[in-house]
């Protein structure tokens, strides 16, 4: 038997937090009248005046459509506090993963507009085959063993301690030039984007 609450007239529960201020705030946090959010929006002005002086509640598909014109989730439309995540990485937390040989384990918090990871690199007798090249930012630090880093024409041997903080756009290879691989900190800006597994293994590169 379903005891949740029922739903009003437009498919939401009535019981659901009033949406009103939380639309007025993130329309003016947007900068936008009420014209172009509604044209936005898939609305009449009129429609969106209703609901952001509470006269209307939007449908849940239609929470989905104001979430996505504001850049936003329906959690924060709704006036839920969103959990605050736990800052700190405990060693032995998150398994290792494979990829294209390479292992790696998550060094930093998700949901970032940057990701950290610890990796191993698989030896390689050459440059590497597969070259990269993919928006962003990346840096990272060798830890243990050498590692080949190709950028554009050049080619750099790095030893432990040394580090490299390169734009993704520059065609690069990574290589270990060492038998026992290398290891190192790797850190890159693509958390957000579909490209972000690219680096390490998977998602789209260029030979």
């Amino acid at each position: 038997m379903n005891t949740g609450p029922a739903p009003g007239p437009d498919g939401v529960p009535d019981d659901l937090p009033a949406v009103a201020p939380q639309l007025r705030e993130l329309r003016r946090r947007a900068g936008l009248t009420l014209e172009a959010a509604a044209a936005r929006a898939r609305l009449s002005p009129a429609h969106l005046s209703r609901l952001e002086t509470g006269r209307r509640q939007p449908s849940l598909p239609l929470l989905l459509a104001l979430a996505r014109t504001y850049g936003t989730t329906v959690s924060e439309l709704l006036g839920e506090t969103p959990t605050v995540a736990d800052p700190i990485v405990r060693a032995g937390g998150p398994g290792a993963r494979e990829a294209d040989g390479w292992t790696y384990w998550q060094a930093g918090g998700s949901g970032r507009g940057m990701q950290a990871l610890r990796v191993h690199v698989p030896y390689t007798p050459g440059p590497a085959e597969l070259v990269r090249v993919h928006p962003g930012e990346e840096w990272l630090h060798v830890l243990k063993g050498r590692l080949r880093l190709n950028l554009g024409e050049a080619e750099y041997l790095l030893e432990p301690g040394d580090s490299a903080h390169f734009d993704s756009l520059t065609p690069h290879r990574i290589g270990a030039a060492s038998a026992a691989g290398a290891e190192l900190l790797f850190i890159h800006t693509l958390l957000q984007s579909s490209l972000a597994g690219v680096c390490l293994g998977g998602g789209s590169t260029h030979r």
